[in-house]
């Protein structure tokens, strides 16, 4: 009988909990526009977590901002591309089989149409360069910030096979950090619906809302920024509106009309690191 009772306990415990919702800012360090408005997404808005590239050209200011705002849960967005024109970086390790003629990373992971032959998957990488770059990435994150609750993959990376899909969870958990790089238990969710006006965006995040089910922890990720002078010189083949889309990202995390609408439906808002209280 006490085990029925505890069985029974275990389940309305499982399913009576609101729905919670971790909301992330991916990609800072990639532009100073970018590191902004990731900040102020956190201060005033719905975001809870932050990913870093540690990489990146604007990593330097990220762990002033960081550092600056106390409470915001980190994530070391692990990097084995630089997909910007105008704008590029390199690695921290001398990793051949991870860089182009220029010494920078490859533009994307896997065959894009208009970058041909620039991706990692076309050129003959080694899982030895992979891991000796995230360690390095690893490390510099934990050297300078705060707060770091676990690692995410910059255009999925981590998945590029599965043995990188290994390495990365050996890395964390033998640098202790407290998050699994995938959590099983997180439903990944996205827009429902168009999304790419400011407008859009807010109607289909909405409409996502509505979707989540109670007793379920929940991922949703974007990529804020301002529309301005140096995002609008931030873009690549594909992907050219970049300052306006990433400012209605903004606005969107900003928004009270949102955070209230979140509120109303009896979402919890988490980070990953709730994830292991």
């Amino acid at each position: 009988m006490k085990i029925l009772i505890s069985l029974c306990l275990l389940l309305l415990t499982t399913f009576s909990y609101s729905q919670r919702l971790i909301v992330r800012g991916d990609d800072m360090g990639y532009s100073h526009s970018g590191n902004l408005a990731l900040v102020e997404s956190f201060k005033k808005g719905i975001q809870k977590s932050i990913e870093v590239i540690v990489p990146s050209p604007w990593f330097p200011e990220a762990v002033r901002l960081l550092r600056e705002n106390p409470g915001v849960d980190i994530g070391i967005h692990l990097a084995l591309t630089s997909e910007w024109e105008n704008i590029k970086w390199r690695p921290l390790t001398d990793c051949p089989s991870l860089k182009d003629s220029n010494g920078y990373f490859y533009p994307m992971i896997s065959a894009h149409p208009a970058y041909p032959g620039q991706s990692v998957k076309e050129n003959k990488w080694t899982i030895a360069d992979v891991e000796k770059e995230f360690r390095a990435q690893i490390e510099l994150a934990l050297k300078h910030l705060p707060s770091i609750s676990h690692v995410s993959a910059h255009m999925g990376c981590t998945r590029l096979s599965p043995e990188v899909a290994e390495l990365t969870r050996r890395l964390v958990k033998e640098y202790g950090l407290p998050v699994d790089a995938e959590p099983a238990a997180l439903s990944y969710i996205g827009y429902e619906g168009p999304h790419k006006t400011k407008s859009e965006k807010f109607a289909s995040f909405k409409k996502m809302i509505d979707q989540l089910e109670k007793g379920k922890d929940y991922l949703f990720l974007d990529h804020p920024g301002f529309d301005n002078d140096e995002l609008k010189a931030i873009w690549h083949t594909g992907y050219e509106d970049v300052a306006s889309d990433r400012q209605g990202v903004t606005d969107l995390f900003t928004s009270r009309e949102i955070l209230d609408y979140i509120k109303k439906k009896g979402i919890t808002l988490i980070s990953y690191a709730d994830l292991v209280k």
